[in-house]
């Protein structure tokens, strides 16, 4: 089934490819372009099968996905325990404020390194987690308003309503194909959006939330760990 999220993939990155952003958005940056090779090593390797449960983040971060290609993508966690090392080359349009280093990237993603660990350390082996958990983006693109991160939210609605609906109907494919039980947003935001663009669908789904792990977080950097290990186990999704 991983074969469905490769085409799921790339038939979201020629949607939102085609899309045009306004200022203050100085540069867009799509991983799905130029990190392909580890994002589909990524498919590859772990998105086979049905899952109990998928964990959608908002969109890449500027030391995570935005380097390698995998969602949350903590450059230790992509090569160490996922062990994936594939080529990143770089995007059309740059931006200097922002430079994809790929795998020679030093700063660490924060968000990335919290959650991974936190999966890492109760899955010694990534295999064992991604037999009954995957891990996505809701949006795949990047947005930075020179080197400052720009949110999807934060983007006017002309602009979001066409890279929403594009984003949820690669969604409902990626749900069709892992069959999950629940689907958990990390965030708000991210539950927001799954629960819109599978009400309708996908009613048999069940909805929640973790907290963000972003350290932009007061309440994140107050042990993120503990705090999402319990929200999970209320819901019923023990690690």
């Amino acid at each position: 089934m991983s074969t469905s999220l490769i085409d799921a993939a790339r038939a979201l990155s020629v949607a939102v490819g085609a899309l045009q952003f306004s200022p203050p958005v100085t540069h867009v940056l799509n991983p799905l372009e130029y990190a392909w090779a580890p994002h589909e090593a990524f498919l590859r390797r772990y998105g086979s099968g049905r899952k109990r449960a998928v964990f959608l983040g908002m969109n890449p971060g500027p030391f995570g996905m935005v380097q390698v290609g995998v969602p949350f993508g903590e450059v230790n966690a992509v090569r160490d325990w996922m062990r994936i090392d594939a080529p990143v080359a770089q995007p059309q349009r740059p931006n200097p404020h922002r430079p994809v280093e790929g795998y020679g990237c030093q700063r660490s993603e924060v968000s990335g390194q919290r959650l991974w660990s936190l999966f890492a350390a109760r899955y010694p082996r990534a295999e064992d987690f991604f037999a009954q958990h995957f891990v996505l983006n809701y949006c795949p693109l990047a947005f930075f308003e020179h080197a400052r991160n720009v949110t999807p939210d934060k983007l006017p609605k002309a602009e979001t309503v066409p890279l929403y609906a594009a984003c949820d109907a690669h969604l409902r494919v990626c749900v069709d194909a892992l069959r999950p039980d629940w689907v958990i947003g990390i965030g708000k935001f991210a539950e927001a959006q799954a629960r819109a663009a599978l009400a309708e669908s996908h009613p048999q789904v069940r909805i929640g939330t973790i907290l963000h792990p972003s350290p932009a977080s007061p309440i994140a950097n107050r042990g993120w760990a503990p705090q999402a290990t319990a929200q999970l186990a209320a819901l019923g999704i023990p690690l």
